[in-house]
């Protein structure tokens, strides 16, 4: 009789750290490395956006702050229009171009904003849009995308 209340003992220990396992196993893939998720949160802030017009490139580039490192205007920024899942799936299924570039497989709806009034500093920055829809590249780090936005014109 007092093996089965050890068994039983045995049995609910081994759910229990079963279950804790399972609670944890997400937490583990999901990590990102700090230096990793701050390129990949700079990627997004500078290069998606769900629903943009060619109107928005100056209010948009404005409120995410996007400048060059020197302060200054950036000449070009491309905004791909769409929500983060299909933009990480160029860099998990993407044709691999070397120095971590993957190529969509699909084209993207992107917006090229293209700086007017060259030698401008923040907040003065007006840019013009275009729309296009292309096939796109982007640098891609264990699988997430961190930054380099080219367009493919085919």
């Amino acid at each position: 009789m007092w093996w089965t209340l050890k068994l039983q003992f045995l049995f609910a220990w081994l759910l229990l750290l079963s279950f804790a396992l399972l609670l944890l196993l997400p937490a583990t893939v999901l990590c990102i490395p700090p230096a990793l998720l701050e390129r990949h949160k700079k990627f997004i802030n500078q290069h998606v956006k769900g629903e943009m017009s060619v109107n928005r490139c100056d209010a948009e580039i404005g409120s995410r702050n996007i400048k060059t490192i020197n302060n200054e205007c950036k000449e070009t920024n491309t905004f791909i229009v769409s929500t983060n899942s299909p933009i990480k799936t160029i860099c998990e299924n993407g044709m691999p171009l070397g120095n971590g570039m993957m190529k969509s497989t699909t084209p993207f709806h992107i917006i090229v904003c293209i700086l007017r009034n060259q030698g401008a500093r923040p907040p003065h920055c007006q840019y013009r849009g275009q729309a296009r829809t292309n096939y796109i590249a982007i640098k891609c780090e264990d699988g997430y995308p961190v930054g380099t936005v080219v367009i493919f014109l085919e």
